[in-house]
C-alpha cells in the first residue's frame, strides 16, 4: 500500500486540496500528523477529507506529550479516522538521553505509553531519525538500546534517515524483521545537489536502492510505505514522481 505522509505537503495549504491531489496520483491512503488533529475542527476536516477522496489513514503520527498525556483524545482521533497503527515521531535535541542507560530507560517509556493503546487494538511504535544511530561513548547504538527497554514495540523504519545517521538499512531490516510494521520512504539527493530542499529528493530520483530495499521489506511483510519529503518546493511534483518510482520497484 502506497501512502503519502502529510506533514510533506504543510506548506502547501489547503489540506482538503491535497486529498484530492494524492488521489488523483494514485495514492490509497495518507498518514497523519499533528496539526491534523489540533481539535475537534481539525479532526472533522481531515474526516470529510478522506471522506471525499476514499483515501484512509492507516497509520499516523502522535507526539510523546500527546500520547502521555491524552490518552482518550488520542484513542478518540485514531477511532475517527479509522487507523490501525500509532507511532510517536520523534523527541527534541534537549530531551535526548545521553547514555545507553537513558535510551534503555526511554524505551521503558515509550512501552508504557503504549500499553492503552496496544490494549484498544492499535499497534504502537518509534519512528526514527538520524540520531538514534549515533553511537554512544560506550559503543552502543540508541536505536537497540531503544528495543531492549522496549520489547513490545513496533518499528515505523524511516529508511533515508538510517542512512543520514550512517547505518546500513538492509542490516537493521534483518535485525528488527519483527518489528518493521511500516516504512517511510523518502530519497537522498546526491551530494550538492537540492540543497534548497535540505538534500533530500524525490522518491527513485536519488542516491537510495529503493528497489532492493523494498524488496527486503516486501519479504517481511511491511505494508505500509509512507511516501515522505521534509521539504519540497512543489508537494505536488513530488507526490506524483514519487508514487510512479515506487510502482516500478
Amino acid at each position: 500500500m502506497f501512502s503519502y505522509q502529510l506533514y510533506s505537503s504543510r506548506n502547501f495549504p489547503p489540506m482538503a486540496a491535497t486529498f484530492e491531489m494524492l488521489a488523483k496520483a494514485g495514492y490509497t491512503a495518507v498518514e497523519g500528523y499533528g496539526a491534523l488533529y489540533a481539535d475537534d475542527a481539525a479532526v472533522a476536516a481531515t474526516q470529510a477529507g478522506l471522506a471525499a477522496t476514499g483515501l484512509t489513514m492507516p497509520t499516523g503520527h502522535f507526539s510523546l506529550a500527546m500520547l502521555e498525556g491524552e490518552v482518550d483524545k488520542v484513542l478518540g482521533i485514531a477511532r475517527a479516522l479509522k487507523m490501525e497503527r500509532l507511532y510517536c515521531p520523534h523527541i527534541m535535541p534537549q530531551d535526548r538521553p545521553t547514555d545507553a542507560a537513558g535510551w534503555r530507560a526511554f524505551g521503558e517509556r515509550l512501552q508504557r505509553v503504549g500499553a492503552p493503546y496496544k490494549a484498544a487494538g492499535y499497534g504502537f511504535g518509534w519512528h526514527n531519525h538520524d540520531f538514534e544511530f549515533k553511537a554512544l561513548a560506550d559503543g552502543s547504538i540508541p536505536q537497540d538500546r531503544i528495543f531492549e527497554g522496549g520489547p513490545g514495540l513496533e518499528w515505523e523504519m524511516d529508511v533515508a534517515w538510517v542512512i543520514r545517521g550512517g547505518a546500513d538499512p538492509l542490516a537493521w531490516i534483518e535485525k528488527y524483521k519483527d518489528r518493521i510494521t511500516a516504512a517511510h520512504v523518502k530519497d537522498i539527493a546526491p551530494a550538492g545537489e537540492c540543497t534548497d530542499e535540505d538534500g533530500w529528493a524525490d522518491v527513485g530520483h536519488g542516491t537510495i536502492d529503493w528497489p532492493t530495499i523494498m524488496a527486503a521489506l516486501r519479504a517481511i511483510g511491511v505494508r505500509h510505505f509512507v511516501m515522505e519529503h521534509d521539504n519540497p518546493k512543489d508537494h505536488e511534483r513530488f507526490a506524483e514522481r514519487s508514487i510512479a518510482s515506487a510502482k516500478t520497484f
